[in-house]
């Protein structure tokens, strides 16, 4: 009798198991047939870490291991003109002035398997042909002579580069030197994509001047001293980006491979209105110098093929803003415009990106009443776009005008009714 029960238990559990792993495999497949996963079809990448970010709101569509630290490699050379570029307009120091070429900037004095510009002693090259030499060849030589034009060291110069990586709020952003030669360098996929977010509207000609072009050629005769007119030697160095003819709208940015990273690229493409960014970082170093850079190239054109499929940019029309309740003021209502995030002006209109199968939009805003004095741009609240897929947008509401401190009395009175409000909470 025991016997038999042991068996009739081991039927059973063995038929439960069976049910248990059958219905699992038909609830799989259920959901792969009804695609339950509006990004079922989100691309799978050789990288290790990646972003897909859309340019005018800087809503990340798209994240693989985004918060991983991967030394950037070359995409240091964005931090480097950019921040070179700030330096420049500080000094009023047009990009046709002749820069210095210091003995250490020279291509005969860089580390081996640098990546060149050809930089030599007695060449003349300006500002502007350096940061094409940063752009296209990826010159070493370029990033050091760069450097050392607005910083006696390239510590010093590094140093900019990480306060502008602080000011930005990049917490995860260091840098040692302005190439990237170094595995010391640091960044992750979604700060360095946030960055060249800043990058592009603080320089958005530097896309067509610089990271689109296509053919670098360096030296010319006019790069080199008298005697060389006649024959100055000219490399021929190709954009590293392999996908800039072939994929329409892309217009930048950069390449970066050392062994310590893997090859990475950060790109950016603008269709019918829409810019998007992506950040490929940790295509592995095994792979090779033939299929490492395809595979780079490959990972960026799926993630800005995928967003094109499945996103949308939308201007809404901003619904009317109320004006908010000011205590201890001359007034006693502020009214509220919508803050550009990045010059804190005022804005009438934006953009938003949305799921293509998201619906109609929908806005909230959320008031905060105002104690006088109030400054022009003071926070004074948040407007909320959202869809059937979740938040787009949140922007803040500033104060449209300065109000001043009103009379004693009316201080008092309000001091009074602020005091029973907050005890009635």
């Amino acid at each position: 009798m025991t016997k038999n029960r042991c068996l009739h238990l081991r039927f059973l559990f063995s038929l439960l198991f069976a049910c248990t792993f059958l219905a699992e495999i038909f609830a799989g497949d259920t959901n792969q047939k009804l695609n339950l996963d509006p990004f079922a079809d989100a691309p799978t990448l050789t990288a290790i870490s990646a972003v897909l970010m859309d340019a005018s709101s800087g809503m990340v569509l798209y994240a693989k291991n985004s918060e991983m630290p991967i030394p950037p490699a070359s995409l240091t050379k964005l931090m480097t003109i950019h921040v070179a570029m700030e330096s420049a307009k500080k000094l009023d120091m047009p990009l046709t002035t002749p820069a210095k070429l210091p003995p250490e900037s020279w291509a005969v004095n860089q580390p081996p398997r640098s990546s060149l510009m050809f930089l030599a002693e007695g060449q003349t090259v300006s500002l502007n042909e350096l940061f094409l030499g940063l752009a296209i060849p990826s010159g070493n030589d370029a990033a050091v002579a760069v450097a050392l034009n607005f910083s006696p060291t390239i510590n010093g110069f590094a140093a900019l580069m990480n306060l502008e990586a602080a000011k930005l709020g990049l917490r995860v952003t260091h840098f040692v030197e302005p190439s990237g030669i170094s595995e010391e360098n640091m960044t992750t996929a979604r700060e360095f994509a946030e960055f060249c977010r800043v990058y592009i509207k603080l320089h958005p000609e530097n896309l067509q001047n610089f990271h689109s072009v296509k053919e670098f050629i360096y030296p010319k005769a006019e790069n080199v001293p008298e005697s060389q007119k006649y024959d100055p030697k000219p490399y021929i160095q190709t954009n590293h980006i392999g996908i800039l003819k072939t994929f329409n709208g892309v217009d930048g940015l950069k390449t970066g491979y050392i062994d310590e990273s893997g090859y990475n690229i950060a790109l950016t493409a603008k269709q019918n209105g829409t810019r998007f960014i992506a950040v490929v970082m940790g295509v592995p170093a095994a792979m090779g110098a033939y299929w490492g850079p395809r595979a780079r190239d490959s990972d960026g054109r799926e993630l800005l093929e995928w967003g094109y499929k499945n996103f949308k940019t939308i201007k809404p029309l901003i619904p009317e803003i109320p004006k908010t309740k000011v205590w201890k003021g001359k007034k006693n209502r502020a009214g509220l415009v919508i803050q550009n995030e990045h010059t804190n002006d005022a804005v009438d209109s934006f953009t938003v990106m949305a799921d293509r199968g998201g619906g109609d939009l929908k806005w909230d805003m959320n008031l905060n009443e105002l104690i006088a004095p109030v400054e022009k741009g003071e926070v004074a609240g948040k407007i909320i776009c959202y869809d059937n897929e979740g938040e787009l947008l949140n922007i803040n509401l500033v104060s449209a005008d300065d109000i001043e401190r009103g009379g004693f009395f009316k201080r008092l009175f309000h001091s009074i009714a602020l005091f029973f409000k907050r005890l009635k909470k």
